[in-house]
């Protein structure tokens, strides 16, 4: 058996071949499907994306309502879902709820050992339907509020936000939302990701590698950067006082959330700059610049004094505040966005499979 050197992390090791998407560094795009993503979140929805990952083409008018429409069809969960998350304790954190959820939804599948392409598109598309009933209400239930019913007569973005805060979005709202879900969709390889793939290379079913993915995803190092930038910010007085809170932090040798990428390195992750802009025009509604201008001193401090730029994180987590959304639903609504793209990487691993299974550096004692 032929085996390579040890990379730490398996940084920069090349670990499957797959039409889904790619980081291209060099020209800073992320390619989904052929496709850049940064012009895909200025033109098309969520949606459009979603059906792009599971379908591998962009739809026209009729394939998107005709897509959409399959969503609303599965928005409502299992009441016995509903009765399990009552079950947990109050503590838990909305991402153990969500992927309690999931596994859960696994029960309710009659034909669980069909690993087809068209059976796993089918799971796919009622898990995008009720992955914001899911996150929503795993988050109310826990907090003791009363699960809230979705809307059919509002788009999927504009449900899932209007779920979330209990009110109708207006128009700029809901498109800045679907714009973050958009840029959250799909990101080549990530820790979760790979886990996915993982799983789904033993030949388990989709639930089981999406209840794998949502525990990487939980880790502050993956999906849960988002919540530690935004403690971060709230922490902040001012702009000057956050500036001053990061070098402290820099002095101790702390790592700040938010900023670098094992892909992008020292470049700026062209989706964080996407979401700069949409800050600015939520701030720009409530006249309220505070967040923006912490943002700005701490991107600034940080390029200065370590050379590295924000990720998607650092500017999504005060989108999330600024749209009214409660701190430990950032990460939930990660992986709901993120689940088109980790069902594109299952249905791809199950079509052309090879178990993973990578060998080791040995360190310990020797031996004869």
């Amino acid at each position: 058996m032929k085996t390579r050197g040890f990379s730490p992390g398996l940084e920069g090791v090349i670990a499957l071949e797959t039409e889904i998407s790619f980081l291209d560094a060099e020209k800073e795009k992320i390619v989904i499907r052929g496709e850049d993503l940064i012009e895909l979140s200025k033109e098309k929805t969520y949606v459009d994306v979603a059906y792009l990952l599971l379908e591998g083409k962009l739809p026209n008018e009729d394939e998107r309502q005709a897509f959409e429409n399959q969503l609303k069809e599965n928005y409502h969960i299992p009441d016995a879902v509903i009765d399990i998350l009552k079950l947990l304790p109050k503590n838990t954190h909305p991402m153990d709820g969500q992927r309690t959820a999931i596994s859960v939804l696994g029960g309710f599948d009659t034909n669980i050992d069909d690993r087809s392409a068209a059976e796993n598109k089918q799971r796919a598309i009622k898990l995008l339907g009720m992955l914001p009933t899911i996150t929503v209400n795993s988050y109310r239930i826990l907090n003791g509020i009363e699960p809230i019913s979705p809307r059919t007569d509002l788009s999927y973005s504009a449900n899932f936000l209007y779920m979330i805060t209990g009110k109708e979005p207006t128009e700029l709202e809901e498109k800045i939302f679907d714009q973050l879900l958009l840029l959250y969709i799909e990101h080549e390889l990530p820790n979760s990701t790979f886990a996915a793939r993982v799983i789904a290379s033993t030949q388990s079913d989709l639930y089981g590698a999406l209840t794998g993915a949502v525990a990487s995803l939980k880790g502050n190092l993956h999906g849960g950067a988002n919540e530690a930038v935004m403690y971060l910010l709230n922490e902040a007085t001012s702009a000057t006082h956050f500036e001053e809170i990061i070098k402290e932090k820099l002095q101790r040798k702390e790592k700040i959330m938010g900023f670098g990428h094992r892909v992008y390195m020292k470049k700026f992750d062209p989706r964080a700059l996407v979401l700069k802009d949409a800050l600015y025009e939520l701030c720009q509604i409530h006249g309220d610049f505070s967040l923006y201008e912490k943002c700005e001193v701490g991107e600034q401090l940080m390029e200065r004094e370590k050379g590295i730029f924000p990720n998607l994180d650092y500017y999504a987590a005060p989108v999330y505040w600024m749209l009214g959304i409660p701190i430990p639903l950032y990460t939930p609504i990660f992986f709901s966005s993120r689940t088109a793209g980790l069902c594109a990487h299952v249905i791809e691993q199950h079509e052309n499979n090879r178990i993973f299974r990578p060998r080791v550096k040995y360190v310990g004692k020797s031996y004869s």
